[in-house]
């Protein structure tokens, strides 16, 4: 029970990713606050024991009063999983403004956001904590028709990094973990949508195999935990193997 008398704020928590966070916070004792803009989010966080707060992370309220209510709830703020995230793919030359500006605004802005009014909230009870930024493997590689969804995690790995410096001496521990692909509703809509991507995909993966949100929720774990307790600033990428290898392989199937 590692988060036993932990409270954690999970963006992104309806489906995926920020699902299993959830998930894997509450097996190991934390109280949860799960927030979301999706419908899903009040079924999914009552089926799992955590508390849901409607959040569109890139408003500026939004994002206080679920820190607010989870304060409200049980007293203080432990932990963040910044995992809200969008993509919006389109040709490079076709990208739209709006679009590019929407996917910062969710993906980078409400990380933003979110780990300083949690900040803010640890410093001011004078306590300790841990933010964890859910980035990806393509904050490094390129996907020509994800502009935004790329330069949006490529920005998350730089701020995870000065938020880890600006907040060490406050008793703050700030990391990050990159996605390979993972299996999610996410990517069944769009890098999993048909079986060219999917061989595509593991032509560039060693381990020969995708990824399942709980391998990464378990990572997400890890960095909020004390057993991490001497790691900040860094982004550990959990790809199968991708960003290491420079040629492709055959996959299995």
């Amino acid at each position: 029970m590692r988060f036993e008398n932990q409270v954690a704020i999970v963006t992104g928590a309806a489906q995926g990713i920020g699902q299993a966070s959830v998930r894997r916070l509450r097996a190991e004792g934390a109280l949860v606050v799960g927030a979301d803009v999706s419908d899903k989010l009040a079924p999914v966080m009552t089926e799992l024991g955590a508390a849901a707060v409607p959040c569109d992370i890139a408003n500026p309220e939004d994002v206080q009063n679920v820190v607010d209510q989870a304060i409200s709830l049980y007293g203080k703020v432990d932990i963040l999983v910044n995992n809200a995230g969008i993509t919006s793919p389109a040709d490079f030359l076709d990208y739209k403004l709006e679009e590019f500006e929407r996917v910062l605004r969710i993906n980078l802005t409400g990380a933003f956001l979110a780990g300083q009014a949690v900040a803010r909230h640890i410093v001011g009870r004078g306590g300790t904590g841990a933010i964890v930024n859910v980035s990806s493997v393509n904050a490094k590689l390129a996907l020509p028709h994800q502009t935004a969804y790329v330069v949006s995690k490529g920005g998350l790995n730089q701020l995870t990094t000065v938020m880890s410096i600006a907040l060490a001496e406050r008793g703050i521990r700030v990391n990050g973990v990159g996605p390979g692909t993972i299996v999610s509703d996410m990517t069944r809509a769009g890098a999993l949508a048909n079986d060219d991507n999917r061989r595509r995909i593991l032509s560039r993966t060693p381990l020969g195999r995708l990824g399942e949100v709980e391998e990464i929720a378990s990572i997400v774990a890890f960095l909020a935990s004390q057993d991490s307790s001497y790691v900040t600033g860094q982004t550990i990428y959990a790809d199968g193997g991708r960003l290491g290898l420079n040629y492709t392989m055959t996959p299995a199937s």
